[in-house]
């Protein structure tokens, strides 16, 4: 009896109960793990992808940030660069400038230093030209006073002012 019983046991409990398997055991435990599915779900898997998600998009737009960042700093090296350029252009141009001002202002002293040697030999010309009459004129008049006393002894006379300047004169004249 006992082996109709279990056919008729196995019979009425199907596939289930031929396989050793409770199926309301089964159903309860499928709905455990259904329960537990979900709070999980809710509870951990969807906060944990959101969270993921966030970080993604987090990390995303950092890298897109830092891309940002390094086409910036290309920009501002190429920028500075070019004001470096510029820059030594300009000092360049500067350098070039003032060598100019340079030779203009070395071309005027030398000019005015030329000016004042020719205003220095001119005037040292007419000095000496004043000092040659000066010397020519002490020479004529010792010289007129050595024909009046050559004069005197020669002629034992004494010669009267007119006489004396006409003779001066003529004797001059012939000196020069």
């Amino acid at each position: 009896e006992s082996a109709p019983t279990t056919a008729s046991t196995a019979a009425s409990g199907g596939v289930f109960s031929t396989l050793g398997i409770n199926g309301t055991l089964l159903a309860a435990q499928f709905v455990n793990f259904a329960i537990v599915a979900a709070i999980l779900w809710f509870l951990i898997l969807k906060p944990l992808t959101k969270t993921l998600r966030d970080r993604a998009k987090l990390i995303d737009e950092s890298i897109e940030n830092a891309k940002k960042v390094d086409e910036n700093l290309r920009r501002s090296e190429l920028e500075f660069q070019k004001r470096v350029d510029e820059a030594k252009m300009e000092a360049s141009k500067i350098v070039e400038k003032a060598g100019n001002q340079a030779d203009a202002v070395a071309k005027d002293m030398k000019e005015k230093a030329k000016n004042e040697i020719e205003l220095l030999v001119t005037q040292a010309k007419h000095m000496i030209q004043r000092e040659k009459d000066e010397m020519r004129q002490d020479i004529r008049e010792e010289a007129a006073d050595l024909v009046k006393q050559a004069l005197e002894k020669i002629l034992s006379e004494k010669m009267t002012t007119e006489k004396d300047v006409a003779l001066i004169e003529e004797m001059l004249t012939k000196i020069k």
